[in-house]
């Protein structure tokens, strides 16, 4: 769980640090307990006349490979200084028309346990070939629970940035 003051120091800071030049206005950040993302959004190319959706499509994977290989050596040291300051992996993406490519990440190990009629629906999506495995069904579980709970969820967070907000206005705050 990120607070507001995480996000407002990491955004400021990327103000301070990332080249004007790379994206067009101010990129999207996620923050959690593991890892911070940063998507920043970039022109798409322009094409002349009526292209195909293959064409379009490639030339925007084009732009993405461009950005990932001119920017890569200051993206590892913007990267680094903002690990070291924040004890928090960074990844890094890009959107470019309504793609949108998240390029390092971080896939973290979650240990958890489940009981048997839990296990069995892991089971049955890696028997349907839904998933590879146990734990690619449980990612799948948990991405279709948040698609479908999106606006739960954000009541949730934003709950907890207010529970945050008056422990740290507590007693025991100065």
């Amino acid at each position: 769980m990120s607070t507001e003051s995480d996000v407002a120091r990491v955004r400021g800071w990327l103000t301070g640090r990332l080249p004007g030049e790379w994206f067009e206005g101010a990129p999207e950040l996620t923050i959690d307990r593991d890892e911070i993302l940063i998507v920043g959004r970039v022109a798409a190319p322009e094409q002349s006349g009526e292209v195909s959706a293959a064409e379009k499509s490639a030339a925007v994977e084009g732009r993405i490979k461009q950005f990932r290989e001119e920017t890569r050596e200051r993206r590892i040291e913007i990267a680094r200084e903002l690990e070291h300051a924040t004890r928090r992996k960074v990844a890094w993406g890009l959107e470019v028309g309504e793609t949108r490519k998240v390029f390092t990440s971080l896939s973290a190990p979650v240990m958890t346990r489940l009981r048997q009629p839990e296990r069995q629906v892991l089971d049955t999506l890696v028997d349907a070939g839904v998933a590879r495995s146990r734990s690619d069904a449980l990612a799948w579980c948990v991405k279709l629970v948040a698609q479908h709970s999106d606006t739960w969820l954000a009541d949730l967070r934003e709950a907890l940035t207010k529970v945050e907000d008056v422990r740290r206005s507590g007693p025991d705050s100065q």
